[in-house]
């Protein structure tokens, strides 16, 4: 097989779901079994993590960083002899750290996917070791050519990019709902209030993307003098609204840096 996953949580998962746009030739495994469904949905083989390590090309290591020691000691003799190129997407771990785990050098790309990679429109980071070609590096690139965009990121930068990368559809998540939720209070029906929340954020994000203005002043044109829109930044203002996001983004880059200790 030309790819296999070992462990498929939330965002192995999203990543197989966007690699089977491209690429058939694959098989998942998990500890729980419950990822035999999204085999059966994608199409593709599910089996041991032993049976991957034996026959895969390219091996997702899709497990949490604390358990990826475990994961990797019991697959260690079969690694050294096979040198498949391993793609761990475990937040905090480097890729000396998991060449150490193997007790042998490999061919390691590092990745930090985000789970809207699953439905196209994901963004993840990347970098790989010199031990991945040029070529190989492209072809991977390539299959994952569905999942959204990719950016090439230093790897000591990893800690801090995959906090907004990474961490952030969670944020996002909550900004929408609680913007629903005041939407709600104010009487739009919980539906609506939810897809327009979604959509106002969806919208907004091109309109930075595409624009290239500074989002300081895309909201600037937003906020006509004394209207409603200048009145709900004061809200935001008056709850420490950047503060708050600037500390849940520092936050969650030293929790970041902490897993790889």
């Amino acid at each position: 097989m030309k790819y296999g996953f070992i462990g498929c949580g939330n965002m192995g998962g999203a990543v197989a779901r966007a690699l089977a746009r491209k690429c058939s030739d694959f098989s998942i495994t998990d500890r729980s079994g419950r990822a035999v469904g999204l085999a059966v949905e994608l199409c593709c083989g599910y089996t041991s993590s032993e049976e991957i390590a034996q026959n895969a090309q390219r091996i997702f290591l899709a497990v949490k960083p604390q358990m990826m020691a475990g994961v990797l000691e019991n697959l260690r003799p079969i690694l050294q002899e096979k040198k498949p190129v391993l793609i761990t997407m475990a937040a905090g771990l480097t890729m000396d750290q998991i060449q150490d785990m193997c007790e042998c050098d490999l061919p390691v790309i590092r990745i930090m996917p985000n789970t809207p990679v699953a439905v196209g429109q994901g963004l993840t980071l990347y970098c790989a070791n010199e031990l991945v070609s040029p070529e190989i590096l492209a072809d991977f690139l390539g299959d994952l050519e569905f999942s959204g965009a990719m950016d090439p990121v230093p790897e000591y930068l990893f800690d801090a990019a995959g906090t907004v990368s990474g961490c952030g559809p969670a944020y996002m998540y909550m900004f929408i709902e609680a913007m629903a939720d005041g939407a709600v209070a104010c009487g739009v029906p919980r539906k609506q209030a939810m897809e327009y929340a979604a959509c106002t954020m969806l919208g907004a994000a091109e309109m930075v993307l595409q624009s290239g203005q500074h989002p300081g002043a895309l909201k600037d044109a937003v906020c006509s003098p004394g209207g409603s829109t200048i009145a709900g930044l004061k809200a935001l203002e008056d709850g420490n609204f950047r503060a708050t996001v600037m500390n849940c983004i520092m936050a969650a880059a030293k929790r970041n840096s902490e897993l790889g200790k």
